[in-house]
């Protein structure tokens, strides 16, 4: 039996779920989320707390117990508590900056690089080499975080470019002196 899927999600207060045919909303202080879980897996509203249960114990149908409880219970922590996550940008010179809700990026490229950031994501920048992604929505900051740090990924000999903040780069010997 799986785990993570046999656990019951607690409801905190202030939030609120409803459940719509194979819809989740669940809607909190900081926002509102929705999400479309598969057809096989049963989700009831018991009291404080959410079930998520499945027909039978087939390789799929597990993998999917799991995978509902898990995005459920990220739905219920982010209208709670927003997620964020941390960029760092090491190199001389580089730096990004906010104009408005769009980020600009100087990062060594012979332009300036916009990121416009969709709906439901914040873009901060309390330091010229720091990058706060926050929102409630855990695969969309972890998505925009991905796109930003793949315009200019860390390099093994340096270190240079952006990089998650826990991130730790693996650095290669560069070319030693000649004879």
């Amino acid at each position: 039996m799986s785990r993570i899927g046999k656990k019951p999600i607690e409801i905190p207060k202030g939030v609120t779920i409803t459940k719509n045919g194979n819809v989740v909303k669940v809607k909190g202080p900081k926002g509102e989320l929705e999400t479309h879980f598969h057809s096989k897996m049963s989700v009831d509203l018991k009291d404080s707390q959410i079930v998520v249960t499945r027909p039978d114990d087939s390789k799929e149908n597990k993998s999917l117990h799991g995978l509902t409880r898990a995005l459920i219970q990220n739905m219920v922590d982010g209208v709670v508590t927003p997620y964020s996550k941390t960029l760092d940008i090491v190199g001389v010179g580089y730096k990004a900056e906010l104009k408005g809700k769009n980020l600009l990026l100087n990062i060594g490229y012979s332009h300036p690089i916009y990121f416009i950031p969709p709906d439901g994501v914040i873009l901060q920048t309390p330091v010229p080499t720091q990058i706060v992604i926050s929102g409630i929505d855990k695969q969309m900051v972890g998505h925009v975080a991905a796109k930003i740090r793949s315009i200019r990924k860390p390099e093994p000999y340096k270190g240079k470019g952006i990089k998650y903040s826990d991130e730790h780069i693996q650095r290669k010997a560069g070319k030693t002196a000649g004879k």
